[in-house]
């Protein structure tokens, strides 16, 4: 069955829904090997790696379930607003020195205002003049307008996380909708930016909210897709929520690579909870993924990243 479906990917056919779910059940080395295949058939060994950094932080008018900067939590996380263009400016240097080829803006709240989006573009227009990375954002739910600001100064990609299943969304949050969701990337896609988005595993969803997830990845379009596995956060509702052991994420990974054979599957959070930092989710097709230090520490971080993907075979590449 593994076979048969890797076939009819190569062949340009697309898995369906039921297909997808028959998955959960394969042998996972065949299922990791074959989604490897795919991976490099359609993506070739070409590995996207990027930085973020905390643009803003806390107060989060938001509910949603696992995060630590929602301010109807006790989670103790800092918190700060916007940060200068120049501090950004400086770590977005620091992360391309490193090899980095893309830099992401991650701001808390609901979306940002539009004298944060003045702030934001300016700093933009500093990143790209003075180092030449690539511009993310992540700055919630913001409009067409807003977008269209943003991707004239320079910044080229939006990231907004579905995190879950439409079915299982509502379990997570509900101070804004799925609708709400799809509705901030299709006014990024209209203001002619790419997209960055994918969810969470381990929030208590099913293997089926996983595909669907994964579906609706593809429906709309989407080539880069995030796959953070849950870290239980002290003070969130899911502070108790067991940790999803490497062999789950994993199998995860190689039917997201199925079902979204072209894109760039991203690991993100999580990776510090594996022994092997990834590794088993890169055998099973991922290609890409997030790398973390900061401007307090030495750097470790995205040196062993870049051990690592030599090691497996990749080149570092814009995905």
């Amino acid at each position: 069955m593994v076979e048969q479906l890797k076939k009819k990917i190569l062949n340009g056919g697309e898995i369906n829904k039921a297909e997808a779910c028959l998955l959960a059940e394969a042998d996972l080395n065949e299922l990791m090997s074959a989604a490897n295949e795919i991976r490099e058939k359609m993506c070739g060994n070409t590995f996207d790696i990027c930085t973020i950094i905390n643009g803003k932080s806390g107060r989060c008018s938001e509910n949603c379930r696992y995060c630590a900067q929602s301010a109807c939590y006790n989670t103790r996380v800092d918190e700060y607003p916007l940060l200068p263009a120049e501090q950004m400016v400086k770590q977005a240097q620091y992360n391309k020195d490193r090899g980095v080829l893309r830099f992401s803006i991650v701001t808390s709240g609901r979306a940002l205002s539009d004298t944060e989006v003045d702030k934001v573009c300016e700093a933009v227009r500093q990143i790209r003049r003075e180092t030449g990375i690539k511009v993310c954002i992540s700055g919630g739910l913001m409009n067409e307008r807003q977008f269209k600001r943003l991707h004239a100064a320079g910044a080229d990609r939006v990231h907004n996380n579905l995190e879950t299943s439409q079915n299982y969304f509502p379990q997570v949050c509900t101070t804004h909708t799925y609708e709400d969701k799809k509705n901030a990337i299709r006014a990024a896609m209209a203001a002619g930016m790419s997209v960055c988005s994918g969810g969470i595993i381990g929030l208590g969803e099913s293997m089926e909210d996983r595909i669907d997830l994964a579906m609706t990845v593809r429906e709309l379009g989407i080539l880069s897709m995030p796959v953070n596995v849950l870290c239980p956060v002290k003070g969130t509702p899911y502070e108790n929520n067991p940790v999803l052991s490497e062999e789950e994420a994993a199998r995860t990974v190689a039917i997201i690579r199925f079902i979204n054979p072209k894109a760039a599957i991203r690991m993100a959070g999580g990776r510090a909870n594996m022994a092997d930092e990834g590794r088993m989710c890169f055998k099973a097709g991922a290609n890409a993924a997030i790398s973390g230090d900061m401007l307090t520490t030495s750097g470790y971080t995205i040196a062993k990243d870049m051990k690592m993907i030599g090691e497996l075979g990749f080149k570092t590449g814009l995905l």
